[in-house]
């Protein structure tokens, strides 16, 4: 089944990309969620004719990551968590936490989703963590985990 985006997806393509999907997908979700219409001659001839105000909008889109891309490259979010003895913490840093303290200390919003954490980290030290700011567009930024001090807790 061929089918005309109506907006950008990760794993298909970007709006007004014409793709061949399964027909379960395209009928039961990209469909009647409004993601997608199907590819017939009307559908490709009003695309062409909004074919410029499309490019426009998607050239916005990859500025707009690109330079939040730059503003996140080797930004550094320290975080302290409490820990045992042996540099095990109590607890883990997830996601949530990298966005909040991300939002906190540099002003930068990225969603929590966006941030792509395999495991959360359970241990102190340095990770780095990749971090999707558009259409295959990421950048890394270094989590710092380090121990909460007593006076820090009060």
């Amino acid at each position: 089944m061929e089918v005309i985006l109506n907006e950008t997806i990760d794993t298909l393509g970007r709006e007004g990309d014409i793709v061949k999907v399964k027909p379960g997908y395209g009928r039961n979700y990209l469909l009647p969620q409004k993601k997608a219409v199907s590819a017939n001659e009307t559908n490709r001839a009003l695309f062409e004719k909004n074919k410029a105000e499309i490019a426009a909008r998607l050239e916005e889109e990859t500025n707009t990551a690109e330079a939040l891309a730059k503003k996140l490259a080797g930004t550094t979010v320290t975080i302290a968590m409490l820990s045992s003895d042996n540099e095990r913490l109590f607890g883990s840093v997830t996601t949530s936490d990298i966005s909040s303290k991300l939002a906190e200390d540099s002003g930068i919003t990225v969603d929590k989703k966006n941030i792509l954490l395999s495991d959360p980290i359970k241990d102190l030290g340095e990770t780095t963590v990749t971090c999707k700011v558009g259409f295959q567009t990421t950048a890394d930024i270094t989590v710092m985990v380090i121990p909460l001090v007593e006076s820090d807790a009060a």
